[in-house]
C-alpha cells in the first residue's frame, strides 16, 4: 500500500494559521471601518464605503505586479516583508485621526494585503503534494472561510464595549501572532525566470494560462458580492436582522462539513464532480434567498451557499494554479485573485444599481440564473481548454 504524501506539515499549518489571522483582521476591518468613520470621524455612509473601495483598488492594482516582485525577491522574503508591513499598517490605525489619513492608510494597507495573499496562496500550493492539491487547497481555504465569521464577530462584539483604539490594538495583536507564524514557513526554491531577456508583455503581469478559469472566478465573485454587500440590508427589510448574524455561522459550518470530502473527490475524480454540484447548490441558495420570508429559510440559504460558493473558491484557485507551470504559481495566484477581487468590487457597485430596478428578491433570483449560465460557460471553457491537471 502506497503511503499518502503529507499535507499537514509544519509549514502548511503555519501558513494556514497565519492566513486565518490575516483574513480575520481583513474582515474585522471591513466590518468595523464604516462604523469607525461614522462614529469616530463624523463621516458619512458614502465615506465609509470609500474607505473599503480604496483598499480594494490598491489590492487589485498590486495583483498585476505581484508575480514580478516574487520573481525578483523570492517567495519567503516577500512573504515575511509583506506580512510585516500588513502588521505595521494594522498598528497605524491606532494613530489615525482624520478621514484623509484613514483613506491613505487604507490604500497603503491594500497593497500589502494583495501581495501577501498572492505569495501565501502560491506557497501553500507549492507545499502541498501535487497529487493532493485539490484536497490541500480546500483545507487552506478553510482559514479564509473561518475568518469570514471570526473577523466580524470580534469587531462587532468589541464595538459596543470599548473605544476604537482598544479595538485596533486587539487587531494588531492578532496580526503580530500571524507574523510570528510566517517566520516558521519553509519555502521550496524554484529557478527564477530570466526576466532580462523577455520583452515587456502581459506575461510579466499575469499568467495567461490561468486567465480562462480566473474569468469564471470573476463571475462567481461578482454574484457573491451580493451576499457580503446586501445580506444584512435585505434581512433587515424582512425583519430578520437578528437571524442575519447567524447567516455566516451556518455558511461556515456547512462548508466545514463537506470540505474534507470535496477536496478528495476533486483529486480522485476530477474538478467537474465538485464544481458542477457546487454551482447548482450556490444557485439554489440564491434562489431560496429570493423567496425568503422566515428565519429558517434565510439560514438554509446560508447553508446552501456555504456548500456551493465555499467549495467553488478553492476549486477554481486550484485549477488556476494547475494551469500554469510550477515556477509561475505566484503569477497564477495573482491572476486568479486579480479577477476575483475585481468581481467583488464591480459586483458591489453594479448590483446596487440592479437592486434599484429589481429589488433584493429580484436581484437574488436574477443571480441564481446568472450562476447557472456561469456553469454553462465553465463547461464550454472545459471543452476548449486542455486538461491542465498535472503534478
Amino acid at each position: 500500500m502506497v503511503e499518502k504524501s503529507l499535507i499537514w506539515t509544519k509549514s502548511f499549518i503555519n501558513i494556514s494559521v497565519s492566513t486565518f489571522f490575516i483574513f480575520t483582521v481583513f474582515y474585522a476591518l471591513l466590518t468595523y471601518i464604516p462604523l469607525y468613520v461614522l462614529e469616530d470621524l463624523d463621516g458619512t455612509v458614502t465615506e465609509g464605503g470609500l474607505a473599503t473601495s480604496v483598499f480594494l483598488v490598491s489590492a487589485i492594482l498590486m495583483r498585476f505586479f505581484a508575480g514580478m516582485i516574487l520573481d525578483k525577491f523570492g517567495n519567503k522574503e516577500v512573504l515575511v516583508f509583506s506580512v510585516l508591513m500588513f502588521t505595521v499598517s494594522t498598528v497605524l490605525y491606532i494613530f489615525v485621526g482624520t478621514l484623509t489619513a484613514l483613506l491613505l492608510l487604507r490604500f497603503f494597507h491594500g497593497i500589502w494585503f494583495s501581495l501577501l495573499t498572492t505569495v501565501a496562496g502560491a506557497i501553500a500550493a507549492d507545499i502541498i503534494p501535487p497529487e493532493r492539491r485539490g484536497e490541500g487547497m480546500g483545507y487552506y481555504a478553510i482559514a479564509m472561510n473561518l475568518a469570514v465569521v471570526a473577523g466580524p464577530f470580534i469587531a462587532l462584539t468589541l464595538q459596543p464595549f470599548t473605544d476604537s483604539k482598544i479595538i485596533f490594538i486587539v487587531f494588531s495583536i492578532i496580526m503580530a501572532i500571524g507574523f510570528i507564524c510566517v517566520l516558521f514557513v519553509k519555502v521550496q526554491k524554484f529557478p527564477r525566470e530570466m526576466a532580462v531577456r523577455r520583452k515587456l508583455s502581459i506575461s510579466n503581469f499575469l499568467e495567461t494560462k490561468s486567465m480562462p478559469i480566473a474569468s469564471v472566478g470573476f463571475l462567481i465573485s461578482f454574484a457573491y458580492a451580493s451576499i457580503i454587500t446586501f445580506i444584512s440590508v435585505y434581512a433587515d427589510s424582512l425583519g430578520l436582522l437578528q437571524t442575519a448574524s447567524f447567516f455566516f455561522v451556518v455558511y461556515a459550518v456547512s462548508m466545514l462539513l463537506v470540505r474534507p470530502f470535496t477536496g478528495r473527490i476533486f483529486d480522485a475524480k476530477g474538478p467537474d464532480y465538485v464544481i458542477i454540484p457546487s454551482l447548482i447548490l450556490f444557485a439554489l441558495g440564491l434562489l431560496m434567498l429570493s423567496y425568503t420570508e422566515s428565519s429558517w429559510m434565510l439560514l438554509v440559504s446560508g447553508a446552501l451557499i456555504g456548500l456551493g460558493y465555499g467549495t467553488l473558491l478553492p476549486s477554481f484557485q486550484t485549477l488556476a494554479i494547475q494551469a500554469a507551470e510550477k515556477h509561475r504559481s505566484a503569477y497564477a495566484t495573482g491572476t486568479f485573485f486579480a479577477f476575483y477581487d475585481s468581481g467583488i468590487a464591480i459586483g458591489a457597485v453594479s448590483l446596487g444599481m440592479i437592486v434599484g430596478f429589481l429589488g433584493y428578491s429580484g436581484l437574488y433570483l436574477f443571480l441564481a440564473v446568472f450562476i447557472l449560465l456561469t456553469g454553462i460557460y465553465y463547461k464550454w471553457l472545459s471543452s476548449i481548454t486542455p486538461d491542465s491537471r498535472k503534478s
